[in-house]
């Protein structure tokens, strides 16, 4: 009789929260449970595939996650959004290639490493081009913020942002002259194989999408404990909540910016050797694209907000993937994007973020 008589009252708070919500948020919701009940269907009717495509948006995603962390990084510090950082990412895809093929500026320093090497060759050469890719990704991205950024940290926000997109293309026209227009195949280094064979055959789970889990969990692993318990990330923390009193408190702002950069742009010199490995090619304008889909995720997961741009990284991977499956590859990036609209409309400070978020010092 106890638990009827708890029941009612929460059953009754309940219909008055749908009563009181606003229609948008009824059609919010609306949308969300239709889409849920569309995916439960298709995972009674063939589980292994829902399972096998759930996977890939998991793998996709984190790649995505990556991505989505140096946007937020950079905005929970000086509240921008900085469009060059898709093109980074681009530039590391290119960066890991040629560290793999051996040669650079028409020198060749080495044998390139490809299918027909040997596995200790080929796991050298994979981590060789993500170490590499990552250095130069952080050097360039350290770079754009002294020469684009700094001396604008003080102007109004729209030459800022000018600046970020003018940066975005300068970085897409040295891939253009770099590499070209055309496609550049990544060589095929980790297994096409399903690794769950020895389990299963229903569900369809390949070593390349493993390879890219045990690169991104220990980077997230590191990107937090290096935030949360380093002094330079109490430090970053600090800059992200007040710049004038962290540096009345001490704190040099100026090296922590920079060291914000520099965090962004290696994760996004591994996410792009990582992104070339997993799909085979690269091209010129792939930041561009990625890009988008990455700060989609970081409005979705809430901007500003570390947990959430990993959040919001997985699940714009798992929608990809499953439109790509149950719609068409031609809807994904509506669906995509959608998303996007939605959560500005309905949630501006997406799924986990906060009002501090919106606000530049959301740095969780």
């Amino acid at each position: 009789m106890a638990t009827t008589q708890e029941a009612k009252p929460k059953g009754a708070a309940l219909l008055d929260g749908i009563r009181s919500s606003s229609w948008q948020s009824r059609i919010a919701v609306a949308i969300v449970a239709a889409l849920v009940v569309l995916l439960l269907v298709q995972a009674v009717r063939d589980p292994g595939q829902f399972v096998s495509q759930l996977l890939i948006g998991l793998t996709n995603g984190a790649i995505l996650a990556l991505i989505a962390l140096g946007y937020t990084l950079v905005y929970g510090i000086i509240e921008l959004i900085n469009f060059a950082h898709g093109d980074n990412f681009m530039i590391g895809s290119f960066v890991g290639v040629t560290v793999l093929s051996g040669t650079f500026l028409g020198l060749g320093f080495f044998a390139s490493i490809g299918a027909d090497s040997g596995v200790a060759l080929k796991v050298v050469g994979v981590l060789l081009a993500l170490l590499v890719a990552m250095i130069a990704c952080g050097l360039i991205n350290v770079g754009i913020e002294r020469v684009a950024y700094k001396p604008l940290r003080n102007a109004p926000r729209l030459a800022v942002l000018i600046t970020a997109i003018g940066m975005s293309f300068i970085l897409q026209n040295v891939g253009l002259v770099w590499k070209g227009a055309s496609q550049i195949s990544f060589p095929n280094l980790i297994s096409d194989a399903n690794a769950l064979a020895s389990f299963t055959d229903a569900v369809s789970y390949r070593w390349k999408d493993l390879f890219v889990v045990l690169v991104t969990v220990p980077l997230l692993a590191g990107l937090s404990y290096f935030i949360r318990s380093t002094r330079q990330g109490k430090a970053m923390r600090a800059v992200a909540q007040d710049k004038e009193a962290a540096a009345m408190m001490g704190i040099n702002v100026n090296r922590t910016i920079s060291v914000t950069f520099l965090l962004g742009g290696i994760l996004a010199g591994a996410s792009g050797v990582m992104f070339g490995l997993f799909n085979g090619t690269t091209v010129f304008d792939l930041g561009f694209r990625q890009g988008l889909f990455a700060f989609t995720a970081a409005v979705l997961g809430g901007i500003g907000n570390l947990t959430g741009a990993v959040v919001g990284g997985i699940l714009i991977g798992v929608i990809g993937s499953m439109t790509d499956q149950y719609i068409g590859v031609r809807w994904t990036d509506i669906a995509i994007f959608t998303v996007l609209i939605l959560v500005l409309v309905f949630r501006p400070r997406g799924l986990l973020g906060d009002r501090s978020a919106v606000q530049g010092g959301g740095g969780e």
